[in-house]
């Protein structure tokens, strides 16, 4: 007998639609309109259920590719992951990431170990690239955005997805790059991808990567 999909329900007042979506964080995910029945979601997912198996193995070999079983990628790096007694924070040591080894601690603790490192390693090459362009920005956060990896608000205030860490360094430069560019063009007209072109010349292959792939940057 085969399984039955688990899955979470979210209303959306805005939708007019039953919407499904296989989520890299949440998993299986419905987005139901405010007064559709609940009924609606289990239906959705029966009728879509090969879809959805589909989409669950193509993350699952994703991330299996991308983080075997023990290891955890920090840019260009592979961190093997030891759990360790007693200990309550994550903590790189060389080429191990030390995290708790008290059950359901670990995840957590690994979140917040790679948002520092993020707010670190962002920030610097942010204030480089800035600092080249001769456009200054206001604010950066870290944040764990669901459909973003970045943003620039219009006063300067950058804002950056930490799971970055998880993705190649060339890819974090590419990031970086096309938010500091949107500090100069707010929209994607032909004069912002001039100006990523000119700074960032070899970004294409860096944003392929990070459209197939995108999805196998979780923990």
């Amino acid at each position: 007998m085969v399984a039955p999909i688990s899955y979470r329900v979210r209303r959306v007042k805005r939708s007019r639609r039953v919407k499904v979506r296989v989520d890299p964080q949440h998993g299986v995910e419905v987005l139901l309109p405010t007064r559709a029945p609940l009924a609606a979601a289990s239906a959705a997912v029966a009728e879509l259920t090969p879809w959805i198996e589909r989409e669950l193995a193509r993350l699952s070999q994703l991330r299996e590719r991308h983080a075997p079983e023990g290891t955890l990628p920090y840019l260009d790096e592979r961190l093997a992951v030891l759990p360790q007694g007693g200990r309550t924070r994550a903590h790189r040591r060389g080429d191990t990431l030390l995290v708790p080894a008290r059950e359901g601690a670990a995840p957590r603790a690994i979140e917040l170990w790679y948002r520092r490192a993020a707010r670190a390693e962002i920030a610097q090459r942010l204030d480089r690239a800035s600092a080249h362009a001769g456009t200054p920005y206001t604010s950066l956060t870290i944040r764990n955005q669901r459909t973003r990896w970045a943003s620039c608000a219009s006063g300067g205030a950058m804002s950056f997805n930490w799971r970055l860490m998880l993705a190649p360094e060339q890819v974090l430069d590419y990031v970086v790059w096309h938010e500091v560019c949107h500090l100069r063009h707010a929209d994607h007209s032909p004069a912002f991808w001039g100006l990523l072109e000119r700074y960032c010349p070899d970004w294409r292959p860096a944003a392929a990567w990070l459209r197939e792939n995108g999805p196998a940057l979780v923990l």
